[in-house]
């Protein structure tokens, strides 16, 4: 391509910075989702009402769609304090007590990827969970000694790409269960809109609906694209040394903009990207189903990043088929995708 744009996928500090100053500062803030926000609304006003804590809350839904926003709107809404980490890093119980024995009454304790949390500390959240109190065995054999530890009531709140993966017990403790799902694209254009505001650009409807039309239903794509299409609009401009994108007026991200910062991005029309494409060009030219595995190794990636990101997009646009024996193309794959015919636009 002439005139290469200096393209850098990787997200610094600032990249990140920039991220979180994009999320609402309060439920009412919060577009999409509706119904969910809606039960965590009436679940909130009516706890504080009575004075009790907020049962605890489950998340579950593709990543990108809110659930950790959500988590920390909760905190807000119940001028609580919020404490975050995540399952991978709760391996043993011990580190459980740190943090659950600090936390004061009606805080809210969020745990990402709570599905990969280790099944034995999984166990002593139950007591927590229930009954606020954690039983630590100090030692092993005939003379082991257990020390009760109590817990001030708080919320715990899990977030999850698989919920199947939480064992039935750990589930049933969730008093508050929600599934976030896609947003259309009218919501994703409302959040463009607000993002954009907020980046110090413009974006006309055309080139919003544009793009809301190819971010995988999820707002984290939306406004990792619009970040990006806002750099190739400071660079085209000539805003650079140093200036910020506002200080001579609002960035307009044109229709053009956006075009040029999604083939950069190498996401197509139906909002597929590189990767995306090479599982379905893998499946189309099988002669058999594949496993996931055998798609990970083709394509250079993790089978949760296949499972957990790429397979429920494609198998919602209607072009991926699982069965028993594997993964196909659907006849849909096969009139857009077909082999040796090309990328659609």
């Amino acid at each position: 391509m002439d005139d290469e744009f200096p393209f850098v996928p990787t997200a610094d500090a600032e990249e990140v910075s920039v991220e979180k100053s994009l999320r609402p500062t309060c439920l009412e803030e919060f577009i999409g989702q509706s119904r969910v926000v809606e039960n965590l609304r009436i679940a909130i006003d009516t706890a504080k009402a009575r004075g009790d804590v907020l049962d605890h809350v489950l998340f579950s839904g593709m990543p990108g769609l809110g659930k950790t926003t959500l988590s920390c709107l909760i905190a807000e809404a119940l001028g609580s304090q919020l404490r975050v980490t995540s399952g991978p890093a709760i391996e043993k119980p011990k580190d459980l007590v740190g943090l659950l024995t600090n936390l004061s009454r009606g805080d809210v304790l969020f745990i990402d990827e709570i599905h990969r949390i280790s099944k034995e500390s999984e166990e002593y959240l139950y007591s927590a969970m229930e009954d606020f109190r954690m039983d630590i065995i100090l030692s092993s054999g005939p003379d082991a000694q257990t020390v009760r530890l109590t817990v001030q009531p708080f919320t715990l709140v899990g977030a999850t790409t698989r919920e199947g993966m939480l064992s039935a017990p750990f589930r049933g403790r969730f008093g508050i269960l929600e599934k976030l799902e896609l947003y259309p694209p009218g919501e994703l254009s409302e959040i463009i809109l607000r993002s954009a505001r907020l980046l110090g650009c413009t974006i006309s409807q055309e080139a919003c609906s544009h793009l809301s039309e190819r971010c995988r239903g999820t707002p984290r794509y939306a406004n990792r694209f619009l970040r990006r299409i806002r750099d190739i609009a400071q660079y085209r401009t000539g805003r650079l040394d140093g200036h910020r994108p506002g200080a001579t007026g609002p960035l307009d991200l044109s229709l053009a903009f956006v075009r040029e910062g999604l083939d950069r991005l190498g996401i197509d029309g139906h909002g597929l990207d590189r990767t995306d494409r090479k599982i379905l060009e893998l499946l189309l030219t099988a002669d058999e189903p594949v496993g996931v595995k055998t798609i990970a190794v083709s394509v250079g990636e993790e089978e949760r990043t296949i499972e957990d990101v790429h397979e429920p997009y494609l198998i919602q646009r209607g072009m991926l088929l699982k069965t028993p024996r594997g993964r196909r193309a659907s006849p849909r794959a096969f009139e857009i995708y077909r082999p040796g015919v090309g990328t659609p636009s």
